[in-house]
């Protein structure tokens, strides 16, 4: 048998039974998927995953920049409603 050791990790409850639920669908358990999760890491030298601050992809981002750009465009056509601007398009 291998070299083995335990561990303990603090979890929220029900993201513990949500995963161990997960995990028992996906014909394993939580031990298994976090050796795995540990193994990947190893294998890949970071997360085997991406981690992400839910940074915008380039096209949010442009389409952000954009939005601001027009706020501060005093030439830009504005509406008082979605009537409005709707009846602007139809011509």
């Amino acid at each position: 048998m291998a070299n083995t050791t335990s561990f303990s990790v603090r979890i929220d409850s029900n993201i513990k039974k949500q995963s161990e639920e997960l995990y028992n669908e996906l014909g394993t358990n939580l031990t298994t998927a976090i050796n795995i999760f540990l193994r990947q890491s190893l294998r890949s030298g970071d997360f085997p995953f991406a981690v992400t601050l839910n940074t915008p992809n380039a096209v949010t981002l442009a389409a952000i920049q954009e939005a601001e750009r027009l706020i501060k465009d005093s030439n830009v056509k504005r509406y008082s409603d979605v009537e409005e601007a709707l009846q602007e398009l139809k011509k």
